[in-house]
């Protein structure tokens, strides 16, 4: 009984801890969103989202991550259950979606600069490459996360201690989604309208 509490108690605050991060991460992208809308009409004579913004291919991107997000779901779910064969199959999933968003947005990145709108042209695409960027580190994190979690399921199975690391993993993937939801409205479609 006394080490089941402590057990509880440990991860009470392992998740509390996640929590407070996830926050600093909330303040940190708030602040990247902030300052791109003030400086988002600063093209320097330069291209606009509505020149360079492609919603078909980033509504691409958009389903590729909401897709992965819905994968992650069902990865907690088959943790929880203790089936670890579908565990490592929805993480695969995730991960593969995962990488796909990322791979489209190195190539529109690339893209942008072989047509030589780099982050360098102006504070709006700076402020763009920045914002995005950082969500796209985020990615690359969660990628590499979920291969640590998957070394994990394999070698050591369901245990307590992976089963919580799958949860924070999909609220971390979780996190990331509903900042892509804002990246989409905020940058992209706004950008295209205005």
């Amino acid at each position: 009984m006394e080490a089941e509490n402590a057990l509880q108690a440990r991860n009470e605050k392992t998740l509390l801890g996640f929590w407070v991060y996830l926050m600093t991460d909330v303040v940190l992208f708030a602040t990247l969103f902030a300052t791109y809308m003030v400086v988002r009409n600063g093209t320097n004579g330069g291209p606009a989202g509505a020149d360079i913004f492609n919603l078909q291919f980033v509504l691409v991107e958009t389903m590729l991550l909401l897709v992965s997000s819905f994968t992650s779901g069902l990865m907690a779910v088959a943790a929880r259950k203790g089936d670890i064969a579908q565990a490592i199959w929805w993480l695969i999933i995730t991960f593969t979606l995962g990488a796909s968003f990322l791979g489209l947005e190195l190539q529109e990145f690339s893209k942008l600069i072989s047509e030589n709108n780099s982050w360098q042209h102006s504070a709006f695409l700076s402020a763009f490459f920045t914002l995005v960027g950082t969500h796209g580190l985020h990615i690359l994190f969660g990628l590499l996360w979920s291969v640590v979690l998957f070394a994990q399921l394999v070698k050591k199975g369901l245990t307590n201690n992976v089963t919580r690391r799958l949860s924070l993993f999909g609220m971390f993937w979780h996190f990331l989604d509903v900042i892509w939801i804002f990246i989409f409205t905020i940058v992209y479609l706004m950008g295209v309208v205005s």
